[in-house]
């Protein structure tokens, strides 16, 4: 039962004071799903890699809901790790590139 708790409590330490329901719903589903499956039950998570996954999950997070651009790769690896997570009404970005191009016509 403690364990059980333990590992419900376990991701909503990492909520952002800023971060709305929406989004911390989505990022929590994120650090959920890319749980190393030996942490389950209370076993030892080494810091370096709590990091590394919180890390990952606000560049998802970020790239999703406020259209920040990263890497091509790290963009691949967050988007492959978030692979069936439904987020409704996702905002459309618009970037430079694409504003120049249209004014370019």
């Amino acid at each position: 039962m403690v364990g059980e708790v333990e590992e419900a409590e376990f991701p909503e330490r990492f909520r952002s004071y800023s971060e709305n329901e929406r989004h911390w719903r989505a990022r929590r589903e994120f650090i959920l799903r890319n749980l190393p499956p030996d942490w389950a039950g209370g076993a030892p998570r080494p810091a370096g890699r709590i990091d590394q996954l919180l890390s990952l999950s606000m560049v998802w997070a970020n790239h999703l809901f406020l259209g920040c651009s990263y890497s091509k790769d790290l963009l691949d690896k967050v988007i492959e790790m978030a692979e069936g997570i439904e987020v409704e009404d996702v905002p459309q970005f618009t970037t430079r590139d694409e504003i120049m191009k249209k004014h370019q016509h």
